[in-house]
């Protein structure tokens, strides 16, 4: 009996050890909510989740780049809303004797090609195809659009190197799901989101961390979205 009980105790240790662990870490979550109340204007929640987010270690300059990054998507207003809030607790942790660390800065960029080609070379890889076919009936419409998108979006924005673009995703869905109504391009996020190595699991973890960062309704329509995604991904 002994012997059967160290074979099993070892069979599960085994089984522990080649199951990947697809949860969230405390960073993660930090910068989905840093990244949900910097969108909704939530400054007081979002003092609270940029004082989590350096205590779970993440760099000044991951922060700054996170909420430089918001702006993409909510705008201006709501971007530099938040950096004025991180200088102010920046300020009070100094004041209270706590040094953040700095973090690495953004590498410049010395890629000599359009920055067009650039951008569009970045989105393919986050869509994992080509991007030569027909183009988005928006995209016809306003030519313009296309082009912000790829030289600014993709290339001076997912270029830079402070976030990954796996991070950067991961702001990019915490801003439009908790802005609500943007279904569609949250659908479209979520499967890039997935493209760049976020697991299922983590994603159903992402939608239950907006139960306590955005509306009911918001957090609701982030869970159907996402189920409608992997439904698709799995035909």
């Amino acid at each position: 009996m002994f012997c059967l009980l160290i074979v099993f105790v070892n069979l599960l240790r085994a089984q522990h050890i080649s199951t990947p662990d697809y949860s969230l870490t405390l960073q993660h979550e930090s910068i989905i909510k840093i990244a949900s109340y910097t969108a909704q204007g939530d400054l007081e929640d979002l003092k609270i989740a940029l004082h989590d987010g350096l205590d779970n270690k993440l760099t000044v300059n991951q922060i700054k780049e996170l909420l430089v990054h918001v702006y993409a998507y909510a705008g201006f207003p709501r971007s530099i809303r938040g950096l004025q809030t991180f200088l102010q607790v920046l300020d009070d942790r100094k004041e209270e004797g706590v040094i953040d660390e700095r973090g690495a800065e953004a590498t410049p960029v010395t890629d000599p090609r359009d920055k067009y080609d650039r951008g569009k070379e970045i989105l393919e890889t986050l869509v994992g195809r080509s991007l030569d076919g027909p183009k988005p009936a928006y995209q016809e419409f306003s030519p313009e659009m296309d082009r912000f998108l790829k030289e600014h979006l993709f290339a001076d924005i997912f270029e830079r190197d402070v976030l990954s673009h796996k991070q950067r995703e991961l702001v990019t869905i915490s801003v439009i799901a908790s802005l609500g109504t943007l279904e569609p391009m949250l659908k479209s996020h979520l499967n890039l989101s997935l493209n760049v190595g976020w697991q299922p699991e983590q994603l159903r973890e992402f939608t239950k961390v907006l139960d306590g960062t955005t509306t009911a309704k918001n957090a609701k329509a982030a869970k159907m979205v996402l189920q409608e995604v992997l439904h698709n991904r799995t035909e």
